[in-house]
């Protein structure tokens, strides 16, 4: 089992930035993937952007490479997404994820076992 939870939603300006910060519990953190989706009111959840076990792969959407930055501390057990550039686009509930099973690259909701509850990012224009 892992437990996740997410941190570091809130509202800001188009334009600004927000880092978000998942803390993992359970699992040996360093033995899978993390990957980070989210979901606006009435849309399908969508993949905002995956790191590898080691952080040394990474891989994103289209509408936000360039903008946002995945990484981890694997000491920490922690992921973080790093948004900056954000656009009223952008507001949704986002959430982490982790592929305990690891295949690469985790672009799609069903290959992750374990979500967060989410945290709420609301970009006004």
């Amino acid at each position: 089992q892992v437990q996740l939870v997410e941190s570091g939603g809130g509202l800001v300006q188009a334009g600004g930035s927000l880092r978000l910060s998942c803390a993992a519990s359970g699992r040996t953190f360093s033995s899978y993937c993390m990957g980070w989706f989210r979901q606006a009111p009435g849309k399908e959840r969508e993949f905002v952007a995956a790191i590898r076990r080691t952080g040394g792969s990474t891989t994103y959407a289209d509408s936000v490479k360039g903008r946002f930055t995945i990484s981890r501390d694997n000491a920490k057990n922690t992921v973080y997404l790093q948004m900056n550039y954000l656009k009223p686009e952008d507001t949704a509930v986002y959430y982490c994820a982790a592929d305990v099973n690891s295949s690469w690259p985790p672009r799609v909701k069903a290959e992750y076992e374990f979500w967060g509850q989410g945290t709420q990012v609301t970009v006004s224009s």
